[in-house]
C-alpha cells in the first residue's frame, strides 16, 4: 500500500483489523490462536492493567524476555496507552542495571515487566533489590475493559519503541523509533516481498532485536497471520509461510525432510552457501538477503537471493549515498535517535545523514558491502578488511561461515585469524591450497580456530566482540 495510506500507529492499525476483519486469524499461539477481534480485546485488557499500575502517556516500561505472546501483549498493549516500550533480552542483574540507568533518571519510576521464566532466573536476593529500585509489573487476564474514551490517541510522531544495538563492536546504544518509522519500514519491504492476509509469518527472531520487532510491524501492516512458537523451530515452521531466518536454521530444516509450508525466506546474519540456494530452488522457497541495522528499522536494501553476493536494490521510504565508500542512509525509516534519561540525541549530521560506518559500492544499482570501517586494520603497512577474507573463506564449500580477528603481531603490526564454523575438521579444509588463488598471501590467516558452539547459537549473528574476547583467552 503507498506510503500516504499507511496505518501509521498500532493503536490505529489494531482498531481497522478489528473493524474490517474481526473472525479472521490474526495470532497464532502455543495455547491458543486469536481473531482481530479477540486480539483487540486481549490487548485492551493488559493496557488497562498497565494503567492501574499507574503507566501514562510517555512512560518508558521495559520489557524483559524472550518470545513469547505475553511479551507481544504487553508490548501492543504499551503502544495503546502511548507508552514506549523498551525491549530487552534476559541478562544478567549488573547488564539489566546498566541499561536501567540509560533508560531512566534516577527518581523517575522504572517500570519493569519479566517473562516468568526470566524473573525466575534472578535469586531471591536479586528480586528484593529489583523490587526496590523498581516497579515490577505483574500482569495476568482479567477480562477488563479500557475505557476507550480515556485513551488519548496516539499521533504517529510518538515513540513507539526502543531496541538497543547489539554492542558487537562497542556499548550497545539505545535507539528509539516513532510509529511513522516502524510503519515506513514495513511498508517499503512489502512492496517488494509479498505477504498478505492469507500468509502467516513466524516471529522466528526476538523482539529484542529489529529484525524481530519489524516482523510484527509488517504483521500489522499487512493484516495477515503472525505466529509466536515454543522456541523449537523444527516444530514451529509447521504451517509457516514466512519467516525470517539465518542460512545455518534454513539448512537444518530441509536437511530434516520434514513436510515445510515455507514460500518465502528472508536471510540474514550470516553468509548464505550456494548449496542452500539449490536446496531452496528445489523446494520452492523464495529466498531473499538484504542489507539494515537497528538504526534504520531493519531492511535498507533487500533482493531474491541470487549467485552475485550483493545485498540488493534500495527499498522505498529509504535513502542511502556512498562517500568515498563509506555508506550513509537517510529517509522515512531513520530513528529519532539515541535514548538517554528521557533525551533524544539525533543520529544524522547538519545534512540530515547518519554514518552507518559501513564501507560499499554500487553496482548495477546494487549495494555490495565491503565491511565495517571499524573492521579495517594495517598489516605490513596494507590495509586489509576482515570482511574481504571471509567472503573468500565462506566459498570454501566445507565452510558454513567465517570470521577474521586481527591479532597484534611483532613485526607486521596485525596480522589476520580465522574462526571458523565448518562441517569438518579444520585440518582437513586445506585453506591454504583453496586461497591460493583467491587472495595474496599477505591477506591469508596465520591461525585458524573452529567458532566455540555457545557463541554460534546464541543470537541472529556471531558477535565480533564476543570472538575478540574469546580468542585473547585462548591465545594468552
Amino acid at each position: 500500500m503507498p506510503l500516504d495510506n499507511l496505518l501509521l500507529t498500532t493503536q490505529s492499525a489494531m482498531k481497522q483489523w478489528a473493524l474490517q476483519s474481526p473472525f479472521s486469524c490474526a495470532l497464532i499461539t502455543p495455547q491458543q490462536s486469536y481473531t482481530w477481534q479477540q486480539l483487540s480485546q486481549k490487548v485492551n485488557d493488559y493496557a488497562y492493567q498497565l494503567k492501574l499500575a499507574g503507566v501514562t502517556k510517555g512512560d518508558v516500561v521495559t520489557l524483559v524476555g524472550k518470545n513469547q505472546p505475553e511479551t507481544l501483549f504487553v508490548y501492543l498493549a504499551c503502544c495503546e496507552l502511548g507508552a514506549i516500550g523498551a525491549i530487552t533480552m534476559p541478562q544478567p542483574r549488573a547488564k539489566l542495571q546498566q541499561k536501567l540507568d540509560c533508560l531512566y533518571q534516577q527518581n523517575q519510576t522504572r517500570y519493569l515487566w519479566f517473562s516468568e521464566e526470566t524473573w525466575q532466573r534472578f535469586t531471591e536476593l536479586e528480586q528484593i533489590e529489583i523490587h526496590k529500585d523498581c516497579k515490577v509489573l505483574t500482569l495476568e487476564h482479567q477480562n477488563a475493559v479500557l475505557d476507550r474514551e480515556t485513551v488519548t490517541s496516539i499521533d504517529p510522531n510518538t515513540l513507539a519503541s526502543i531496541i538497543f544495538t547489539s554492542g558487537s563492536t562497542g556499548v550497545p546504544k539505545a535507539v528509539t523509533h516513532n510509529y511513522k518509522q516502524h510503519f515506513a519500514s514495513a511498508d517499503g519491504l512489502l512492496q517488494v516481498f509479498s505477504y498478505t492476509t492469507e500468509d502467516t509469518w513466524l516471529l522466528s527472531l526476538p523482539m529484542y532485536h529489529v529484525s524481530g520487532m519489524a516482523i510484527v510491524y509488517r504483521w500489522l501492516s499487512a493484516g495477515g497471520q503472525l505466529k509466536v512458537g515454543s522456541g523449537d523451530i523444527s516444530f514451529d515452521i509447521q504451517d509457516v509461510t514466512h519467516a525470517s531466518l539465518v542460512a545455518t536454521q534454513l539448512n537444518r530444516l530441509i536437511d530434516s525432510e520434514q513436510p515445510l509450508t515455507l514460500s518465502r525466506v528472508l536471510l540474514g546474519g550470516s553468509h548464505i552457501p550456494s548449496v542452500l540456494l539449490a536446496k531452496c530452488a528445489r523446494k520452492g522457497i523464495d529466498t531473499w538477503v538484504g542489507y539494515g541495522m537497528t538504526e534504520t528499522a531493519s531492511t535498507v536494501t533487500a533482493k531474491k537471493v541470487n549467485e552475485n553476493s550483493s545485498s540488493g536494490k534500495l527499498l522505498p521510504n529509504r535513502d542511502l549515498k556512498i562517500v568515498n565508500q563509506r555508506i550513509f542512509v537517510s529517509g522515512k525509516t531513520l530513528a529519532c535517535g539515541y535514548f538517554y534519561q528521557g533525551e533524544v540525541t539525533p543520529l544524522v549530521d547538519e545534512s540530515g545523514w547518519f554514518d552507518s560506518k559501513d564501507l560499499g559500492v554500487w553496482c548495477d544499482e546494487e549495494l555490495t558491502i565491503i565491511g565495517r570501517a571499524d573492521n579495517q586494520f594495517i598489516s605490513g603497512g596494507e590495509n586489509i578488511h576482515c570482511e574481504e577474507i571471509e567472503a573468500q573463506l565462506n566459498q570454501h564449500p566445507d565452510i558454513i561461515q567465517a570470521f577474521i580477528v586481527p591479532v597484534k603481531d611483532r613485526e607486521f603490526g596485525y596480522r589476520p585469524v580465522a574462526l571458523l564454523e565448518s562441517l569438518g575438521s579444520i585440518k582437513s579444509l586445506n585453506v591454504e591450497i583453496f586461497l591460493q588463488q583467491r587472495l595474496e598471501k599477505f591477506k591469508w590467516p596465520k591461525a585458524y580456530y573452529p567458532i566455540p558452539a555457545e557463541l554460534i547459537n546464541k543470537g541472529m549473528k556471531v558477535s565480533r566482540e564476543e570472538l575478540r574476547s574469546w580468542l585473547a583467552e585462548q591465545i594468552s
